[in-house]
């Protein structure tokens, strides 16, 4: 067994049995490490969150979350045992050809640069509040925090982490009420900036984005360091923020790059094939973007790797425990090969609409939900004039289990009636149940093309690919656990599919990638937060009119004057 498998495993019989340090094989989002965090006392963080979830309904959830990822170590453990060498030798063969072929298709013609805003919300205050400039805050509030200047990580307090948590990390952290319409204000000032490089970036959120530098690095005759540094000196005279860049031949390296020396720095890739596998090889497979919590588990505890080195190193064993678009993905990063070619209008492949409500196990509610949900999505496909072959119905349980449950027919729906036939059949099957979400799904539309996906195609999404393999990290919403079940019903009323076609939140306008879904999780469950601090807020002053009211007689503490 691989060393780290031996110390999870140890953890999770130390929790068992009431070790005494039980918070060391807990692991959540609010534990990752961002920019400006190298120097926090992890252990601390570690059981503070620890502390403060425990006993929660979120707590049960990753527990469960947890003992599911460890079964699932354990299936891969079994399966690696039983490939054999003959195995092995078949897959040679296979794997080096689809090697050769991303070879042939690396891009070394192309400069791509990939700007970060530093703690964007934070500083943006900051601009304003000049006397935060020294504090460590937070934008958000006690449920969640949305982004913490680097003071504040000091402590290790970071976005996505509940403010009551993040409070007790950092007694002295003050909190700022999030204003999306000052942040779209100073993230439009970037974008002017921007586009005097590249007029066609790609802007991945509010305080994100590509730039293709190529034709700029051309026409000017300057070097790209000269030019992310030119741009980043741009920025701050327009906005008085600083930002990261990151320089690299494709999207995916310019990405890790951006993270490098941040903050208010710079990092350039130089587009030379043996730098670039010199990089890679001494790169942690977590900091590519695609590899999440559970896969970076699975390729660690199973296979020993924790560089992306590794990945090309143990290419056979991968192609024999992973899908085919997995193994394809593991390759380019350990090749270091991503998208270099602008994208272009992508075909969307699917349409979906969910909702969230009470737990409930009465069957005639669930299926008017349902039917809301066919005559909603029926409408949107009608619009887009899309008709699919498969449809998929998504279960969260009371107990914020996710399951899926698809049907594909012979000819193409789009009506309301046909969606509403094929889901409620498929939820029959799974009743009784008692649920609090529900979602429908159509897929493979007229218009797919069923052939082969090119190697230039499979690139362009090349963080999607391990997320087929990720799906645990984003099946439940990280604030429900916070709520009674009346709170998430009267608090989170608009529907989960709060992201329009072209990647912007339909609550505040941000626009982030669905290559980002981390970062779409931490983002929803910003707003979450901010519907649970307005509950709480009707809560407490209901408790405090309770309170007024029920005081006795003759009681020195009246209401204030």
């Amino acid at each position: 067994m691989a060393p780290q498998a031996q110390d999870r495993a140890g953890g999770s019989s130390e929790v068992a049995a009431g070790g005494d340090k039980p918070w060391h094989c807990y692991d959540t989002v609010f534990l990752n490490a961002k920019a400006g965090m190298s120097g926090v006392d992890k252990e601390k963080v570690q059981k503070v969150v620890y502390e403060m979830s425990k006993g929660s309904r979120y707590f049960e959830n990753e527990q469960r979350k947890e003992a599911i990822l460890q079964q699932r170590i354990e299936k891969f453990r079994e399966q690696a045992a039983k490939i054999s060498t003959t195995k092995l030798a078949e897959t040679k063969a296979a794997v080096d050809r689809r090697i050769l072929e991303l070879e042939a298709s690396r891009n070394l013609d192309k400069t791509w640069m990939h700007v970060d805003m530093d703690a964007f919300y934070a500083a943006v205050e900051t601009v304003e509040d000049v006397s935060l400039s020294c504090k460590p805050m937070a934008v958000g509030g006690m449920s969640m925090i949305c982004t913490a200047n680097y003071e504040a990580r000091k402590f290790g307090v970071r976005a996505a982490m509940p403010g009551f948590i993040a409070c007790k990390l950092c007694p002295d952290l003050v909190l700022i009420k999030p204003n999306f319409e000052k942040y779209t204000h100073y993230s439009e000032l970037t974008r002017q900036v921007f586009r005097l490089y590249d007029k066609n970036f790609i802007a991945r959120s509010l305080d994100e984005a590509y730039l293709d530098i190529t034709e700029f690095c051309r026409t000017e005759s300057i070097a790209p360091a000269e030019v992310a540094e030119r741009l980043r000196k741009d920025v701050f005279e327009k906005t008085k923020l600083t930002c990261s860049a990151g320089v690299a031949a494709n999207r995916l390296l310019a990405k890790v790059c951006s993270d490098i020396n941040k903050p208010n720095g710079q990092f350039v890739l130089e587009s030379d094939r043996e730098k670039i596998m010199e990089f890679v090889s001494k790169l942690p497979i977590r900091k590519v973007s695609g590899i999440g919590k559970v896969t970076e588990r699975l390729l660690k505890d199973v296979l020993s790797i924790n560089m992306c080195s590794d990945l090309i190193e143990n290419r056979y064993l991968i192609s024999a425990l992973f899908s085919t678009i997995s193994t394809d993905f593991f390759l380019s990063v350990g090749l270091g090969i991503g998208a270099s070619e602008a994208p272009h209008e992508e075909q969307r492949k699917s349409i979906s609409n969910e909702r969230t409500f009470s737990p409930t196990s009465d069957a005639n509610i669930l299926g008017k939900i349902l039917g809301d949900l066919a005559e909603s999505l029926s409408e949107d496909m009608i619009k887009e004039n899309l008709q699919g072959r498969t449809l998929t119905l998504k279960l969260k349980t009371s107990t914020f289990e996710v399951r899926s449950r698809a049907v594909s027919v012979q000819h193409f729906i789009s009506s309301k009636k046909e969606i509403e036939s094929l889901a409620i059949k498929l939820l029959k099957a799974e009743l009784p149940i008692s649920l609090r979400l529900l979602g429908v799904r159509v897929s493979q539309f007229k218009e797919d093309d069923p052939s082969q996906k090119s190697i230039a195609s499979f690139l362009k999404d090349i963080s999607d690919a391990a997320v087929k393999d990720d799906d645990l990290e984003h099946d439940y919403d990280e604030q429900t656990p916070y709520l009674s079940d009346t709170d998430r019903d009267t608090s989170c009323k608009h529907t989960a599919d709060q992201w329009t076609q072209d990647d912007r939140c339909s609550l505040c306008g941000e626009r982030i990638s669905s290559e980002y879904p981390t970062l779409r999780q931490e983002h929803e469950d910003f707003h979450f937060a901010l519907k649970i601090q307005q509950q709480d807020s009707v809560n407490q002053l209901e408790v405090s009119k309770r309170s007024i009211g029920k005081r006795p007689a003759g009681s020195k503490n009246g209401p204030p004057g």
